[in-house]
This record gives structure tokens, sequence and C-alpha cells, in this order.
């Protein structure tokens, strides 16, 4: 199975910019499609974006759209979420995902990264 690692979270004022990283280790992610979601407090887990497995095709909520932009580094083993534009209300929990196909549901999750957007 495959471990999940979050890291690039932080604060950053509104307006700003990071970039999410989730590495891989025990499998390949070239053989899984992966996801973002995030928590805010007192909310659920919110679905954020998604990266397929074949052909690495992206969708986003309408909420982050034109803003974060997810992409893979199969030879790194990592997946990234671009996070730009950074909104107050962005703040959360970030976790990456991973599913062995593009229509099941994620099995394999990370710990999470903090993202604290500032007004």
């Amino acid at each position: 199975q495959v471990q999940l690692a979050e890291s690039g979270g932080g604060l950053v004022q509104a307006g700003g910019s990071l970039r999410l990283s989730c590495a891989a280790s025990g499998r390949t992610i070239g053989t899984y499609a992966l996801g973002w979601f995030r928590q805010a407090p007192g909310k659920e887990r919110e679905f954020v974006g998604r990266i397929t497995r074949v052909g690495s095709a992206t969708y986003y909520v309408d909420s982050v759209k034109g803003r974060f932009t997810i992409s893979r580094d199969n030879a790194k083993n990592t997946v990234y979420l671009q996070m730009d534009s950074l909104k107050p209300e962005d703040t959360a929990v970030y976790y990456c995902a991973a599913r062995r196909a593009d229509n099941v549901p994620y099995d394999y999750w990370g710990q999470g990264t903090q993202v604290t957007v500032s007004s």
C-alpha cells in the first residue's frame, strides 16, 4: 500500500501563494488517482480537486477554479497543489488522498498540513 505525507503548509497573507507537496512511499503514485481535500475548523472535510490516474486530467471545486492547480511528478513520486490568490476562507488543514481508480473511494490519506491565510 502507499503512504502519503503532505508538506508545505504555513501562514500566508491573502493574495499570496503556497505550494503543497504530497510525497508517496511504498508504491509509485503512477498507479493511483490522487485528490486534495481540506477541512476547516468546525466544518466537514471538503473536496478541493483531483488528478486522474490515466492522462492526469484535473478537476476542481468551483471555489478554487482558476486559483489552484494540481500536478503530479511520477518520477519524484509526488503530487502538488499550487495555491495562488489565497483567501482567508482557504484556511484549513489540507489532505492528499489516493485511490486505485478514478471511480472508487479514496483508500489512503496523509496526515494533513495546516494552511492559514490572514486577511
